[in-house]
């Protein structure tokens, strides 16, 4: 492989083992941050060091009766406790895990409403300690608890993960909180799977931390070796080349156990890699079937268990008309490893690309528009129509059709018919987490797929906002974007805000809108009138049809 000998001319591996920013970056000043974002190269070779703390604090739950975890984070606080709650699950008689990177009042209410508060510990998890949606959803579950258990003992339900000095830390002690479990300050939040803000979830679910880092200890130390022999190497190299050849839609396909570990590496290659106008697409598959409408701009890799034999042969299958790239996990628990070589591989990737993997500059535009339209500084386009209920916007460079269609049908076939060769199309669906809900859109967008020929990224807002949604405004202009939004009346008060949760989950949705058309995006824009299983399969059927 052609990227292979420049990694060895660039000496990458021993660099990035060194720690060395200047492998990133020519300008000295710029390497001061990259430096500070460089502390996750052992983190599974000290995370044994960590298990003590967390496995007397999983114990001290235990003995309290503690049946429920409640984790809230976003993106890179997030995802890896998600993968595996998902991937592994709890130990027996150990409790649930709950993630919440959402500010969907009808999924927050939903969860509260099947919780008992004496039986629920939560954790608050943020590298920043400055994150609205985990401080937001911290207010709410603080009073929830206070009212159900009493304000003494609710503080003892509740555990920070965050740097040392944060905010968040501050609040901890003011609020009387349980623990700082602190992270080290030198990692991103994306490239913390084995910090404590992988571990301390996973512990306290009664995950076998020890069969998690044993095999991830081992990809260690296999990313040192020589590139012809380093997993991490083989790997960012053949997605270079890939990219070289105009094929920078990243596709993911997993077995079903694993699947969720696709929502991971999907934050790690969009954010780390999607920038200054260039970029990897990360492309999850859910249901793969004979890729007949893949284009000349896939690179395919599957993640499979070694007993997943419809995968094995998809995966044969598939190799014939398009590059793919195997790794095969013997259990579960090889996820850990997983972790390890796919950060080793995206920075290295970032190397080869030119970009630097450790920033993401265009998150916070997003964020800065969120709050503007909370304070009243900002206005979102108007809707052009109203169609049954739905009311639409053109946004950015979509092209409003006139004259304006007469169906929603018609107005998502706007959409459909803007898609060039080498685009994407992204579903930002500011839904709950629901697969009742989710379901018939995941089939709408394989077959929007199909018959668009070119990929459907389904991803839930706000979630997406701190993953895919610096490849959307940073990457390369070849995406187009259908921001779903609904007008469901569920709501939840936010102590201490001017803004409810449904406010907050709405002006998310319109920042982006607003953002992205700023950057010259393509965006439609469809505010249902509500989040019924009606109001979303009538969506499907329309998204389905968009490019008969």
């Amino acid at each position: 492989m052609e990227a292979l000998k420049r990694l060895a001319e660039a000496d990458a591996i021993v660099r990035l083992r060194e720690r060395d920013a200047s492998l990133f970056t020519d300008d000295i000043d710029a390497r001061i941050p990259i430096m500070q974002r460089l502390g996750w190269t052992d983190l599974a070779k000290k995370a044994p060091g960590r298990l003590p703390l967390l496995v007397n604090l999983a114990s001290a739950l235990a003995d309290e009766g503690v049946t429920d975890i409640v984790l809230l984070g976003m993106g890179g606080s997030s995802l890896t406790p998600l993968v595996l709650a998902r991937v592994i699950g709890s130990a027996p008689e150990m409790p649930s895990l709950h993630v919440l990177d959402t500010t969907s009042p009808a999924q927050v209410k939903r969860l509260l409403d099947t919780l008992d508060p004496n039986g629920v510990f939560v954790l608050i998890a943020s590298k920043s300690g400055t994150t609205v949606e985990p401080l937001s959803l911290y207010a709410i579950l603080r009073a929830w608890m206070d009212e159900g258990i009493g304000r003494p003992a609710a503080g003892r339900r509740f555990a920070v993960i965050t740097d040392p000095g944060t905010p968040l830390e501050k609040l901890r002690q003011r609020e009387n909180m349980r623990v700082t479990l602190s992270a080290p300050a030198t990692v991103g939040g994306r490239f913390s799977a084995l910090s404590m803000f992988g571990l301390a979830p996973a512990a306290l679910i009664g995950i076998d931390l020890e069969r998690l880092i044993a095999p991830a200890a081992a990809m260690e130390e296999a990313c040192q070796t020589p590139g012809d022999e380093n997993p991490a190497a083989l790997l960012a190299a053949w997605l270079a080349d890939a990219h070289e050849q105009g094929r920078d839609k990243l596709t993911l396909v997993c077995s079903t156990a694993l699947r969720a570990f696709g929502l991971w590496a999907e934050q790690l290659v969009a954010e780390s890699l999607g920038k200054n106008g260039s970029g990897v697409v990360p492309v999850i598959e859910h249901s793969p079937e004979q890729p007949t409408g893949y284009g000349p701009d896939r690179a395919v890799v599957v993640v499979r268990l070694a007993g997943d034999a419809e995968l094995t042969a998809w995966s044969r299958e598939t190799a014939m008309a398009h590059p793919v790239f195997e790794i095969v996990l013997a259990d579960e628990y090889d996820v850990g490893a997983e972790f390890v070589r796919w950060e080793h591989a995206v920075a290295l990737l970032g190397h080869l690309l030119g970009v630097n993997p450790f920033d993401e500059p265009n998150v916070a535009e997003a964020k800065t528009a969120t709050n503007a339209i909370l304070d009243g500084s900002e206005s979102v386009p108007k809707a052009a129509i109203d169609l049954d209920g739905t009311w639409v916007t053109w946004a950015g460079e979509l092209a409003q059709p006139s004259p304006l269609p007469s169906t929603r049908a018609d107005a998502v076939a706007s959409l459909a018919a803007a898609a060039r060769p080498g685009d994407y199309i992204a579903l930002l669906a500011y839904l709950p987490d629901d697969e009742t809900v989710l379901m018939p859109l995941r089939v709408a967008a394989a077959a929007l797929e199909r018959a668009a020929g070119v990929p459907v990224c389904l991803e839930l807002g706000p979630r997406y906002l701190h993953s895919t949604g610096q490849l959307h405004k940073g990457g390369p202009n070849t995406g187009l974007f259908c921001v779903v939004t609904a007008r469901d009346r569920t709501d939840i008060e936010i102590p201490a805000k001017k803004f409810t949760l449904a406010m907050l989950h709405r002006a998310q949705a319109e920042g982006d809108l607003l953002t992205l058309a700023r950057h010259a995006r393509r965006v439609l824009r469809l505010d249902l009138p509500g989040i019924g299983l009606h109001d979303i399969s009538a969506l499907s059927d329309d998204l389905a049809g968009a490019a008969r």
